[in-house]
């Protein structure tokens, strides 16, 4: 390890001795930036990377609301403004009850660079809650929704801080955010985004992240002259990355055998359909149920609980070529990535952030295997969220297949830079040093010509 990386990961440690995913974040970044370093010294001198670890704001603060017996609860509500050299921050509101300040700034952290190498004008920013929106009523989440942005209000704007939704934030609950956003600030702008399609929203927004990773995984492919037809794809995940996902490889020719829920996972040997995907669909979007209810439904299905006694996830113990991690941060430990290498995976798509350990990203960087980091492969979301603050300036909305083409070239142009950055720096084929690297550069360099701010 270069004393570099040790000086950060030590500032990291000594400020912020309770955020591990943060910490494990920022290890990853500055391990591939350590390439860096030697050719552009000003970067050390500027003390840039210190500066990009730090968030510019950090907002905290309670959120009391009342449910429907007339209970009250408190929650906590946070913003990270982490980083707006090029552009107003934007990043995801996460309602989940697993949020923590770590959490936050680990994800606004990977926000920075992804949303640099969407080659769009975004910073970088996260938020959240850790309200869980499961279980409750509509008008409880449209009760909380209002108590967070009663708050949350005077810190954004269209050309100050964007935020879209994340895990526990969909269409529902943009909806009601903007709702309280406008009433309180008197104005239809494009704050949010993820809007609905009668009110400002864009097409594709719901499936550009799902759609975005099979991009990412259909250009490193091509890198080999190969393509979907026939490949068995393990998928994580029944939200909304995993559900268009699942879409976009059928429709590729692609053989999807399971998806999963914080309860448990499926496994079909037969694969998914059209019809089954619909099911899929149905139940999670709007009986908001558990997968468990898909393996009721389809005989070929099996449903394999959680055991927490294990120290793997059954689910990418399975013969496949692809996998997509769909789900949540840290899903793929070093046990779970070995257990793909053994069973003939060797495409990795990140469709979830961070959703593998380093020592997980490690054995598969060592094994030379098609390796997409999330802030490249899943960059589709936010870059459609980008295209919906573009048509919401412009007052105009475009077409499905015009928004369509722009995310495909959008994540081409995405595969290529990291490919091309990778190769630059000496590591070809290896994605996460040329993500890293390709972010960083354009975020420091902004922070260059900005002067010490």
């Amino acid at each position: 390890m270069s004393s570099f990386v040790q000086e950060i990961i030590d500032i990291v440690k000594h400020k912020d001795p309770a955020q591990p995913e943060f910490l494990q974040a920022v290890t990853e970044v500055v391990e591939s930036l350590s390439l860096v370093m030697e050719k552009h010294p000003e970067y050390r001198s500027h003390k840039i990377v210190e500066r990009i670890i730090e968030p510019e704001r950090l907002l905290m603060f309670r959120v009391p609301w009342m449910d429907d017996q007339g209970n009250v609860h408190v929650n906590r509500g946070f913003r990270i403004e982490m980083n707006s050299a090029i552009g107003p921050y934007k990043g995801g509101l996460r309602f989940h009850p697993s949020v923590n300040l770590g959490i936050l700034k680990f994800l606004a952290f990977e926000q920075v660079f992804k949303n640099a190498l969407t080659t769009l004008p975004m910073g970088g920013g996260k938020g959240g809650s850790d309200f869980d929106p499961k279980g409750k009523s509509d008008n409880e989440v449209m009760r909380f929704c209002q108590a967070f942005m009663s708050e949350l209000f005077r810190h954004i704007g269209a050309d100050t801080d964007v935020p879209a939704g994340d895990i526990g934030v969909g269409g529902r609950e943009i909806g009601f955010l903007f709702g309280q956003y406008k009433k309180l600030r008197n104005e239809f702008v494009g704050v949010l985004t993820g809007k609905g399609l009668n009110w400002g929203g864009s097409l594709i927004r719901p499936e550009a992240t799902g759609y975005g990773a099979v991009y990412f995984a259909a250009n490193m492919l091509a890198t080999r002259k190969e393509d979907y037809k026939g490949k068995v794809c393990l998928v994580s995940g029944s939200g909304n990355v995993a559900q268009y996902a699942i879409e976009k490889l059928l429709e590729f020719g692609a053989k999807v055998v399971t998806c999963s829920d914080s309860n448990g996972y499926i496994y079909d040997e037969e694969g998914f359909t059209t019809e089954k995907l619909h099911f899929m669909m149905e139940l999670k979007n709007v009986k908001r149920g558990r997968i468990s209810e898909f393996a009721d439904k389809f005989k070929s299905a099996k449903y394999i609980p959680v055991d927490p006694k294990l120290d793997y996830n059954p689910l990418w113990n399975h013969k496949a070529a692809c996998a997509f991690p769909c789900a949540t941060q840290n899903e793929i430990n070093g046990k779970d990535a070995d257990n793909l290498l053994k069973n003939g995976v060797y495409v990795v798509s990140e469709g979830a952030n961070m959703p593998t350990t380093i020592e997980g990203v490690n054995k598969f960087l060592a094994k030379g295997i098609l390796y997409g980091p999330g802030k490249a492969a899943n960059a589709g979301g936010v870059a459609v969220s980008g295209l919906e603050m573009t048509q919401n300036s412009q007052r105009l909305g475009w077409t499905r297949e015009e928004v369509d083409k722009k995310l495909q070239w959008i994540m081409k142009n995405i595969h290529d830079n990291c490919f091309e950055t990778a190769k630059k720096y000496g590591t070809p084929g290896n994605y996460v040093n040329g993500a890293n690297i390709a972010g960083f550069l354009k975020v420091a360099n902004s922070m260059m010509d900005q002067g010490l701010v």
